[in-house]
């Protein structure tokens, strides 16, 4: 079985670079357009999270990724990226696309609010001068949007299912739980929500719509978390832009990024122009010839960029996403401990994504259920150690499971 994928969805105002950002994310082909609603139907891709490889760590000469890639030494692991039609103040009631396209972020881990750090697109999303519209009012009421459209939600789910059998349930939280799994909510969000917003012992029974309100906003920020993607940090305005939406939003919950850089690098490495690794901090010419108008606009990358931020931002800004915010561990399951392969000599194949806190034998219901139905043990490849089903994974962990149907 593939290993499990995250989903980050993007979301923001119109034209904002989000369809450019997702491009430079997945390299994938979507229209880009400098007029609202570009984007109609959400465009899905794969990204990659980048982390140095545990072969690297063993002195192992490769390794043989199943999915993503190795490139020296750096292992690239996918994650599913969705672009949403764009919104504007007021989507949440119907205005502009509405709330239905809205409902495309239901299965998302993360949100990513891409935000026009240069403060040139209006709150319609029409292009103005640069610097003339307020990139932290923009974060704000979008962010306002997002949370009503997630407290319509769960207050649908709540008139139509969980308040007709409040007094039949035995176990509200449970319940609860499962009537909003189809959110990619689970039990443990429920538990935090309830304490965040202070209604962990007051029964079901008991709740009023402003208690369904503030449990739908708690929820919405433990379960769909948003960090900000601070865009078009080419344009000079964005640099002291991106200053205050640090100061508003906190600096570890805004990434400075230019999307129309990275794709740019990405597709000069692509042909060949340059040596790029997403993520580095510069990168290097070819030997293949470039026009003047080429080495210009990689020089303006390299100067206003690169040498300013340290990166075009991008590969950091879905590091942050998947490490730092999803607090995910990367573990690789392995068949031999000894030689860190699996059935057919492929090594170190698969790379997972897990949450930390992930036990061994999780683990195994994560790659087979059968698997995780038939645990006996599991062994530390790096340590040779047996382990039993409660250890709890860390970090660049190689685990072999061994099933009693082994024997």
């Amino acid at each position: 079985m593939p290993p499990p994928v995250k989903l980050i969805g993007l979301i923001g105002k119109t034209n904002v670079g989000k369809s450019t950002l997702f491009a430079a994310i997945t390299m994938a082909t979507v229209e880009i357009a400098n007029h609202p609603f570009t984007t109609i139907k959400p465009n899905t891709g794969v990204g990659y999270v980048r982390k140095k490889c545990v072969h690297v760590e063993l002195g192992l000469p490769k390794c043989d990724p199943r999915t993503g890639m190795c490139i020296e030494g750096n292992r690239f692991i996918p994650i599913k990226v969705m672009d949403v039609a764009g919104l504007i103040p007021g989507a949440s009631k119907g205005r502009g696309l509405g709330n239905k396209f809205m409902d495309d972020l239901r299965q998302a881990d993360i949100l990513i609010h891409v935000v026009d750090a240069s403060g040139s697109t209006d709150l319609e999303g029409n292009p103005v001068a640069p610097g003339t519209a307020d990139p932290v009012e923009e974060a704000k009421l979008i962010q306002i949007e997002i949370d009503e459209w997630f407290k319509s939600v769960i207050k649908r789910i709540w008139e139509n299912k969980v308040s007709k059998q409040v007094y039949n349930i035995k176990y509200p939280i449970d319940y609860l739980a499962r009537n909003l799994s189809g959110l990619s909510i689970k039990k443990s969000h429920v538990i935090e929500a309830l304490r965040k917003s202070g209604l962990e012992n007051k029964k079901l029974k008991d709740w009023s719509i402003n208690d369904v309100e503030e449990f739908a906003v708690a929820l919405r920020r433990i379960a769909k978390p948003i960090i900000i993607a601070a865009n078009k940090i080419d344009v000079d305005p964005a640099y002291d832009n991106v200053k205050r939406l640090q100061k508003v939003f906190g600096e570890e919950n805004v990434i400075p990024v230019s999307g129309l850089a990275e794709l740019i690098l990405k597709k000069a490495s692509r042909s060949g122009y340059i040596k790029y690794i997403p993520g580095d901090p510069d990168f290097k010419l070819s030997s293949k010839r470039l026009s003047d108008q080429q080495k210009k606009a990689l020089d303006l990358i390299r100067r206003k960029i690169l040498s300013r931020y340290g990166s075009t931002g991008v590969q950091q800004l879905i590091n942050h996403a998947v490490f730092n915010v999803l607090n995910l561990i990367v573990v690789y399951p392995v068949e031999d401990h000894h030689k860190y392969t699996d059935h057919y000599g492929n090594i170190l194949p698969d790379a997972y994504l897990v949450p930390r806190g992930t036990t061994a034998k999780e683990l195994a219901y994560m790659i087979h259920t059968d698997l995780g139905k038939t645990f006996l043990y599991a062994i530390n490849a790096k340590t040779g150690e047996r382990i039993g089903e409660d250890y709890v994974l860390k970090d660049n962990d190689v685990i072999k499971i061994v099933a009693a149907s082994a024997h």
